[in-house]
């Protein structure tokens, strides 16, 4: 189960570069977003999952909780993921609301995919459909989504080429029981990484 962190912007409350607290100094958080922190604490992700908290962004709001997600094959990352909670009292225009969650998420890619022309569409269905299948309703959806590639030379270590794809995702949660997006945040990464469904094995092993 993971645990509570929150931070707040302003001088008070400045902690170090990569330390994560749960200490406070000031006003409290507003109890919205503390009930919303505890929501998330108590996701389960699956086995290949790794979810961590992890020093949440200083500017986006006034108050933030980040968590950190990853599937690896023991030699590499396939993938990498964050999720972000922003809190804002008073709300932004485009949030549509005072609680904004945020998502990144690069994957690895097999080559015979990384040309894909409908690579991006995918990607994005990717997050539409466990944000559906988890029942974590939201509004103001939007994002984009990356296809990059990355060729090594010289005494760079690691394979000659690489393609990856990127995502990044915002929404606004409907209520402050973020437990389903949690849900939907492992979820999607347990997709990425080409993992089937819990309690299925797989038909064709990743490359490695």
């Amino acid at each position: 189960m993971v645990g509570h962190a929150w931070s707040r912007v302003g001088p008070r409350a400045q902690a170090a570069p990569g330390v994560v607290t749960d200490t406070w100094e000031g006003p409290p958080p507003p109890e919205v977003f503390r009930r919303a922190v505890s929501t998330l604490g108590r996701v389960q992700p699956r086995p290949e999952v790794r979810l961590e908290r992890i020093r949440p962004p200083q500017r986006l709001a006034p108050f933030s909780h980040a968590l950190a997600g990853r599937i690896d094959d023991g030699d590499r990352e396939l993938v990498t993921a964050r999720l972000v909670l922003l809190h804002d009292p008073d709300g932004q225009d485009s949030w549509d609301g005072v609680l904004r969650v945020v998502a990144y998420l690069r994957a690895e890619l097999e080559t015979e995919v990384a040309g894909d022309p409908l690579l991006p569409g995918v990607g994005w269905s990717w997050l539409t459909e466990a944000l559906h299948a988890a029942g974590a309703g939201c509004t103001a959806l939007g994002g984009t989504v990356t296809q990059t590639s990355s060729a090594r030379f010289g005494d760079i270590a690691g394979p000659e080429r690489t393609d990856d794809v990127e995502l990044r995702a915002s929404w606004t949660p409907l209520g402050e029981d973020l437990l389903p997006h949690a849900e939907a945040f492992c979820e999607l990464i347990a997709v990425a990484a080409g993992l089937p469904p819990v309690g299925v094995a797989p038909l064709v092993q990743r490359n490695s």
